[in-house]
């Protein structure tokens, strides 16, 4: 991973795990996941409301590392008002690129606003030492 790739991912993770989006249970909830990890002890539950076939609102709950949070965060925004079809898609597209790495072949424009952001192009002095 580049250093400029590197920078944007630990703002967007730091971003969102201190100010989660969509941190709570939706009204209406009709639809219901739970999930936790037994190697670290995150637990999420996710909530939907599904009308018809697209997700109307979603929200999450719980408690989990900033990468779970951030996660979760980021996963809620991008599915709201989608149909069940494209955030099946969207999963599968995330899916291949955190299991394909580098050979997965991903469209800038799905990376959405953060693919033009000035952090990602600027070059930023490193605190690691020699």
């Amino acid at each position: 991973m580049s250093p400029d790739l590197r920078d944007l991912h630990q703002e967007v993770v730091i971003d969102h795990s201190k100010k989660p989006r969509n941190f709570r249970k939706p009204e209406d909830a009709n639809r219901t996941a739970e999930g936790v990890n037994p190697l670290c002890g995150d637990e999420m539950t996710v909530y939907l409301k599904l009308a018809g076939d697209v997700i109307e609102d979603i929200g999450f709950q719980g408690a989990g590392c900033a990468i779970s949070k951030a996660s979760a965060s980021l996963m809620t925004g991008a599915v709201k008002s989608k149909t069940k079809a494209e955030a099946e898609a969207l999963f599968q597209r995330v899916h291949s690129m955190l299991t394909e790495g580098p050979d997965a072949k991903v469209d800038p424009q799905e990376l959405g606003k953060y693919r033009k952001r000035p952090s990602a192009r600027r070059p930023r002095p490193s605190n690691r030492r020699p």
